[in-house]
């Protein structure tokens, strides 16, 4: 009896049959590279306006994030050089209380207005200090964030008022700043802190 080993290599047929599943799987995979392509966005991402100074005992970061089609986000992170130092909260009144404070402020003018409502990533605590009757709303020591949407109304000169005071309840208060003045230029969809 003659036994039949089967051939290591596949007979014609075989060969022409696995052809086009190979053309086929090699058409998907192409097209399936295709389609990813024509998804991604062809422009490479901008990097973020930022900018810093530092008065009267705070150090404030901004940056400008997202800004795209003449619109974006505003942020302005203050942090006091000294630990146990807080700042006031946004909703101080202008003067203080009682001539005590200068509320947290971030206001766009000139090219750039806001396009929201400022908010604050921090909770607002009362505290009352010595020679003041009413309570003072502050935020907890340390490092605090603002953020407001904003967007350019025009090409050319802006800028960016910020207004702050720190203060510890056991080495005193800072100088207030008031309205300091933090230079932008926007010119088409792009946006840089500076004048142009």
């Amino acid at each position: 009896m003659t036994r039949h080993t089967p051939s290591r290599h596949p007979s014609p047929g075989a060969r022409r049959r696995g052809r086009p599943r190979l053309a086929w799987a090699a058409a998907m995979l192409l097209g399936a590279v295709s389609v990813t392509g024509c998804g991604q966005d062809p422009r490479p991402e901008r990097p973020a306006a930022v900018t810093e100074f530092n008065e009267n005992g705070v150090t404030v970061r901004l940056s400008v994030a997202d800004w795209n089609a003449s619109a974006g986000t505003l942020v302005a992170t203050f942090t006091p050089d000294e630990a146990g130092f807080h700042l006031y909260s946004t909703t101080l009144p202008p003067q203080g209380v009682e001539g005590v404070g200068r509320p947290t402020g971030v206001r766009p003018a000139g090219t750039v207005t806001a396009a929201g409502r400022l908010t604050v990533d921090a909770p607002v605590r009362n505290i009352t200090v010595p020679g003041v009757r009413s309570a003072l709303p502050v935020y907890p020591d340390g490092p605090v964030t603002a953020t407001l949407p904003i967007r350019a109304t025009s090409a050319g000169e802006a800028q960016v008022l910020i207004s702050y005071a720190s203060c510890s309840s056991t080495a005193g208060c800072t100088i207030p700043v008031a309205d300091r003045a933090v230079a932008l230029h926007t010119s088409g969809d792009s946006l840089s802190f500076g004048s142009g």
